[in-house]
C-alpha cells in the first residue's frame, strides 16, 4: 500500500505546486496539458482528445469550455462533422505556451531533484510501465504516444 500512498502524495502535491506555478497565467494544472497539445497542434479535434488522455469525455469538454471562456482556445466546427470542434489556441495562449511548459518543467525537476540522471529516467519507465500495466488492465485505449512526447512548441 506504500506505492499507492505515495503516488496519491506526490500527485496531489506536485498538482499543488503546479497550480501555484499556473496561477499568475491564469490557468490550472487541470488545463495545462491541454493548451499545450492545442498549441502542438493548432486545429485538433476536440473529439481526439478523448483518445490521448486518461480523462471522461465530459472533463474534457469542461476544460476546453473554461479554456474558451478564459481566451487561450477558440472553437471552429468541423466541416467534416458538426458534432465536434477543432481546437485553436489564440494569441493569448501562444503568449503564454513557453512559460508554460517552464512551469511543467520546473515541478517536474521539483520532483526529481533527488535523483540522479539514471534515476529519473528509470523511474519514468517504470511509471510509464505501470500506468500501462493499469490501463491494459482496465482494457483502456489511447493512442500511444500523444501526449507524452516532450516537445517544445516554436510559434
Amino acid at each position: 500500500m506504500k506505492i499507492l500512498k505515495w503516488l496519491s502524495i506526490a500527485d496531489r502535491l506536485a498538482k499543488l505546486y503546479l497550480d501555484r506555478q499556473l496561477a499568475p497565467l491564469g490557468l490550472n494544472s487541470s488545463q495545462h496539458m491541454f493548451l499545450i497539445k492545442i498549441c502542438q497542434q493548432p486545429g485538433i479535434l476536440q473529439d481526439s482528445l478523448i483518445g490521448m488522455f486518461y480523462i471522461h469525455p465530459s472533463n474534457i469538454v469542461r476544460t476546453v469550455t473554461a479554456l474558451e471562456r478564459n481566451g487561450f482556445v477558440s472553437r471552429v466546427p468541423y466541416d467534416k462533422d458538426k458534432r465536434t470542434w477543432q481546437l485553436y489556441p489564440t494569441d493569448k495562449a501562444k503568449a503564454i505556451i513557453s512559460e508554460v511548459q517552464a512551469a511543467c518543467e520546473k515541478t517536474e525537476a521539483v520532483l526529481l531533484q533527488e535523483f540522479t540522471k539514471e534515476e529519473a529516467a528509470r523511474f519514468e519507465e517504470n511509471l510509464t510501465m505501470a500506468g500501462k500495466q493499469i490501463t491494459k488492465e482496465l482494457n483502456i485505449r489511447r493512442k500511444e504516444n500523444e501526449s507524452d512526447a516532450r516537445k517544445s512548441i516554436r510559434l
